[in-house]
């Protein structure tokens, strides 16, 4: 609790290592284990981020480096398996304090203080970027990959499942697996919604994808959405993005929540599933009703090509089957704009922590500094109670 209010964090992260999901890894997982040589990069981080002190490593699938300064003739993009990730290197941390060590690998004890410090009931827990690029990867290694994330997930949960909450990965080569998988697990206490890990080419409203979605319905688990841009499955016009990683970032994650949503909507999944919801983490807020109003425009002016749905596009939203994570430097003034057009009830609370985009300790204070922009009601929804209603928190 923070000043009287419940907080949820939908945007908290853990990495893990690939020391980590190692020891969680099934046998059959380990035999391959040498595939992924080609793509492993030692890192190592400065203190505050929650990793290993000393070197750790990791996957990087065909990382795109976005190296050309703006203004500069543009070349051709380097690209290798095991590269440097387009951000390494150029960020710091926004945060000046120091979280505990290695919560973002096996420390949730460690996490579940941090947290408290900060005032946050709850994280949902999200994998890094390894998670998505593994799309690109054979479907075997894909889902050794997830399943000894899952495992991971479970036990670090365990500290305290009614604070950490996890995700299930549903990789988009293999679902027959994943509805295997979800059948078997998905009634865990730590699961708390399903990411659709979908490969380049696969849209979201693929027919093949029928069968996750019913079993999701079935366990009453919404769809999360996290944006990644360097790696596979990159995201839309990557391209034509002229090589440059602070502009590639700012395109990238809109734009892939958009093309998301415009699909999940349009393509009736939220009309044949009732159960089933949607949400968006670290991309942005701002892009909601403008893309909303303008896509319920467009299912009318462009005959033929959208199957008769119930309700306008914005009308999702309004009824809270449309659920985005704030980025708090976008500040009070487009969230209460959102908040205006659809209602209090489509945006949730998010910080990014402990990536360097966190103000950790201070995220949730700079939000409860708001309290002059958003009424108390609004202040509540958005920091827990639409949360709340988006995951399954049981």
């Amino acid at each position: 609790m923070r000043n009287g209010y419940r907080v949820i964090d939908v945007d908290a992260h853990v990495t893990p290592s690939l020391e980590v999901l190692h020891r969680y890894a099934s046998q059959a997982a380990k035999d391959r284990w040498s595939e992924l040589d080609p793509y492993i990069r030692e890192m190592n981080s400065p203190a505050g981020r929650g990793h290993p002190i000393g070197p750790w490593h990791t996957i990087k699938v065909n990382p795109i480096p976005y190296n050309r300064v703006a203004g500069q003739k543009a070349g051709a993009e380097k690209i290798e398996k095991g590269g440097a990730g387009a951000v390494e290197g150029r960020v710091v941390n926004i945060s000046k304090e120091v979280c505990h060590e290695r919560i973002q690998h096996d420390n949730p004890h460690g996490r579940l203080e941090d947290m408290t410090v900060e005032g946050v009931d709850v994280n949902v827990l999200i994998p890094g970027t390894w998670a998505p690029a593994s799309s690109a990867l054979d479907p075997a290694i894909t889902t050794g990959l997830y399943d000894a994330y899952h495992t991971y997930m479970r036990d670090f949960c365990s500290a305290d499942v009614s604070r950490l909450k996890g995700l299930f990965l549903a990789p988009g080569k293999n679902i027959p697996w994943a509805v295997e998988q979800l059948k078997k697990i998905g009634g865990d206490s730590w699961i708390s919604c399903v990411w659709p890990s979908l490969p380049e080419g696969m849209p979201i409203d693929d027919p093949d994808l029928e069968p996750l979605w019913a079993v999701m319905n079935d366990l009453h688990l919404p769809i999360m959405h996290h944006s990644f841009f360097y790696e596979p499955p990159y995201f839309p016009g990557y391209r034509d993005i002229w090589g440059n990683s602070a502009i590639a970032r700012t395109a990238a994650h809109p734009w892939g929540a958009q093309r998301s949503l415009a699909y999940i909507i349009c393509g009736g999944i939220l009309d044949r599933y009732p159960n089933i919801k949607v949400g968006y983490s670290e991309t942005g807020h701002g892009w909601l009703p403008n893309w909303l109003l303008r896509l319920d425009s467009q299912v009318h002016y462009v005959k033929g090509v959208i199957p008769k749905l119930k309700y306008l596009p914005s009308e999702y939203a309004k009824q809270g089957r449309v659920a985005v994570c704030i980025e708090a430097h976008e500040g009070p003034l487009m969230t209460k704009a959102v908040m205006d057009i659809l209602g209090e009830q489509c945006l949730m609370y998010a910080s990014d922590f402990p990536h360097p985009e966190s103000a950790w300790p201070h995220s949730v204070d700079n939000v409860l500094k708001w309290d002059n922009i958003l009424a108390p009601g609004a202040m509540k929804k958005l920091l827990a109670t639409n949360a709340d209603a988006y995951l399954r928190m049981s």
